[in-house]
């Protein structure tokens, strides 16, 4: 799979952005957060990502610190979190927020965070 253009949204819409992504490059981890989530992440160059409705979020550091989680205070959905890697900024994007996206049915990299 090529990068794709992508438009996702927490569950109210409050919060809304669009990715150019390769889904081919996903990821699930087994960190105490992401189990708990759900999730399946995608990370990308923050020049990739645009939000495209800015509402409020908060946000939620654990662990190292090194990634803030966002999410919407309304409906509690996590549609991203920015990173950085190797003096890159990051955002990590929840694959479950994107619009038309079944992202159970991708091959996603298992990820052992748990021992991090």
């Amino acid at each position: 799979m090529a990068t794709q253009h992508y438009a996702g949204s927490c569950q109210c819409g409050a919060i809304a952005f669009e990715v150019d992504a390769d889904l081919d490059e996903t990821f699930t981890c087994n960190c105490s957060r992401c189990r708990r989530m759900g999730w399946t992440l995608a990370f990308l160059p923050e020049t990739a990502f645009t939000l495209t409705l800015d509402g409020p979020t908060t946000e939620y550091l654990f662990n190292t610190h090194r990634i803030s989680h966002r999410f919407c205070p309304t409906c509690g959905i996590e549609p991203f979190a920015y990173a950085e890697k190797d003096g890159q900024r990051m955002v990590g994007v929840n694959v479950n927020c994107l619009d038309g996206v079944d992202a159970r049915a991708l091959n996603s990299k298992a990820v052992d965070g748990a021992s991090f």
